[in-house]
């Protein structure tokens, strides 16, 4: 029952808010944001305790600040992401700004393929969108396989309606679609900042250690293709800002567990100067830091009491 009402809620959101004027789209997320933070629930007091550790000086009126607009911020996301099927080339086109877009077009034209590595920030959703309409350029992705499986399947159509080949993050099957992508000189684009798996590298990410995923920096040792990290944030413009960071080199000494160790590194400092400069834009409502996801006595796995 829970997973057919968690999926007739989003679909009733694509099938719905896609519809709104966006000026009411625009509140009816402020207002969802609002009461959603007020209440508290575990995603906000997540959130907030994210936040503490990216702004460790900030006091507790200014952490409950930021958690308030990086709710609007994570709605923001979803409002956009619901209407995007609706809107026009010309819409997707001028609601994207990129700085440093050249390290991208440069990586395509030489033909060795480009990865494109990216946090939680901003809209992912939107920049894919943009560099299939004003790049042309389609993209393969992966996606995490949500429950319930329409669920799942909704996200997948979804994105591919916007010009992605998506590809389940369960199973090995996926490292070698992309890998043969990139070998042809293709373009890919992960979300790198969350590992999802027991084989994640752990860097230092402010201040404490966290574990990323390894994949983008094996693809680029394995194939030869640029790994780029990407950084997006939202301003007070309907236009989201977005910046191509300079290429994570692959190191010339060191083993293959050693070079990744240290791309990845390099990939968590490219993230995390984009989130201290754009902490409300962060969408992390999960755990992400090693000393986080350690059970407590008297706790479980999730952090819930027993």
């Amino acid at each position: 029952m829970k997973d057919r009402l968690t999926d007739a809620l989003y679909g009733l959101g694509w099938s719905t808010v896609k519809k709104l004027p966006e000026p009411v789209a625009e509140r009816l997320g402020r207002t969802i944001a609002d009461t959603a933070w007020k209440r508290r629930g575990k995603g906000v007091l997540r959130l907030e305790s994210n936040l503490a550790r990216v702004v460790p000086d900030a006091s507790p009126q200014r952490l409950a600040e930021l958690s308030k607009a990086g709710m609007r911020s994570y709605l923001r996301y979803w409002m956009e992401s619901f209407r995007l099927p609706s809107w026009s080339r010309e819409r997707v086109r001028d609601g994207f700004d990129v700085k440093d877009v050249h390290h991208l077009t440069d990586g395509l034209a030489a033909g060795k393929g480009v990865i494109l590595a990216l946090p939680h920030l901003g809209n992912w959703d939107l920049a894919g969108a943009w560099v299939t309409t004003q790049l042309e350029t389609p993209f393969t992705t992966v996606a995490e396989r949500l429950k319930p499986e329409t669920l799942y399947d909704r996200f997948v159509a979804y994105r591919e309606s916007l010009g992605m080949e998506v590809l389940p993050h369960e199973g090995g099957a996926a490292f070698g679609t992309l890998a043969r992508r990139l070998r042809a000189g293709g373009l890919v684009c992960l979300v790198s900042d969350r590992d999802l798996s027991s084989s994640g590298v752990e860097v230092k990410f402010f201040g404490d250690t966290a574990r990323m995923p390894a994949g983008p920096a094996l693809l680029a040792q394995q194939t030869g293709a640029l790994l780029l990290p990407v950084t997006l944030w939202y301003d007070d413009s309907p236009v989201m800002k977005g910046r191509v960071h300079p290429p994570v080199e692959v190191p010339e000494t060191g083993n293959r567990v050693e070079k990744t160790s240290v791309m990845t590194q390099a990939l968590a400092d490219a993230f995390a100067t984009g989130i201290a400069d754009h902490p409300e834009d962060w969408h992390m409502l999960q755990r992400l830091w090693l000393d986080d996801l350690e059970p407590r006595a008297g706790t479980d796995r999730a952090g819930e009491s027993r």
